[in-house]
């Protein structure tokens, strides 16, 4: 495919609530009116970013899953965002993409945030995902990683970045400039999801999802502190035209990742 559309879901969170978070998604979802290729969420779409995963997190076969899957198959549309899952008695944020037909795959966040202390309660994540859709290449993310581009760095094996994200209000200046840094590095789009609204730890969201092109110019935003579901329309041709006359991956460092 040539064009890939993605609609991106700003919205609140209810606090550890699965079920009212369902179907408030639900809501937003039917509110997406075009045919979509791609639905996006944002970081612990069913929690909001709790550090008490004793009592709420979930399984690769619990219910959350499986309405990802029935969303997919209903809408014929990939679906993706992170939930809290439990897996061998350990716990992790993990970014679940989940195809039209029900196929399943999954990142799990690797750089845990510290500040929250998230690493003591999360395992984090030790490989790259790099998903094959429609023809696109998609590298899934989640928030912090945000903060480190050389484990985002682009040895020409991904078109998009995706980060879901709980970004707090205070800190969204460097989640604007964060976002538009790893498009021009990249030389791909980057796109940011963002939730809105106050949690538990009274912590505030604005938003400010949004995406990038290749040159790191804004192909799509939305307003603060509101819920709001936005189109964005990728377009191989802008990839392969600004890698073909501007194409400084290929002046990039070679390194290595060691754990």
């Amino acid at each position: 495919m040539q064009h890939l559309k993605i609609a991106l879901i700003q919205a609140d969170l209810v606090w550890q609530n699965a079920e009212q978070n369902r179907i408030h998604f639900s809501e937003k979802i039917k509110e997406i009116n075009k045919d979509v290729d791609l639905i996006v969420l944002p970081e612990m779409f069913t929690t909001g970013f709790s550090m008490q995963p004793q009592n709420i997190a979930e399984y690769m076969v619990g219910d959350t899953v499986k309405w990802m899957q029935q969303i997919a198959l209903e809408k014929n549309t990939a679906i993706c965002g992170s939930i809290i899952i439990s897996e061998n008695k350990n716990f992790y944020n993990r970014f679940i993409f989940v195809h039209p037909e029900g196929k399943i795959e999954y990142y799990n966040k690797r750089h845990l945030f510290t500040l929250a202390g998230e690493h003591t309660v999360y395992n984090r994540g030790k490989e790259r995902m790099i998903i094959n859709y429609k023809g696109w290449k998609i590298c899934p993310l989640v928030c912090y990683d945000l903060r480190f581009p050389v484990w985002s760095r682009n040895v020409e094996d991904y078109d998009v970045l995706i980060y879901v994200a709980n970004w707090p209000k205070p800190r969204v200046s460097a989640w604007d400039t964060l976002l538009k840094a790893r498009a021009i590095e990249n030389l791909c789009y980057t796109i940011g999801v963002n939730r809105v609204g106050i949690d538990a730890n009274n912590l505030e969201y604005n938003g400010h999802t949004a995406a990038y092109n290749c040159l790191g110019e804004q192909v799509v935003k939305t307003q603060e502190d509101t819920e709001i579901v936005v189109i964005v329309i990728l377009e191989k041709k802008h990839i392969s035209e600004i890698r073909t006359k501007l194409n400084f991956l290929n002046d990039k460092d070679a390194f290595e990742i060691k754990e």
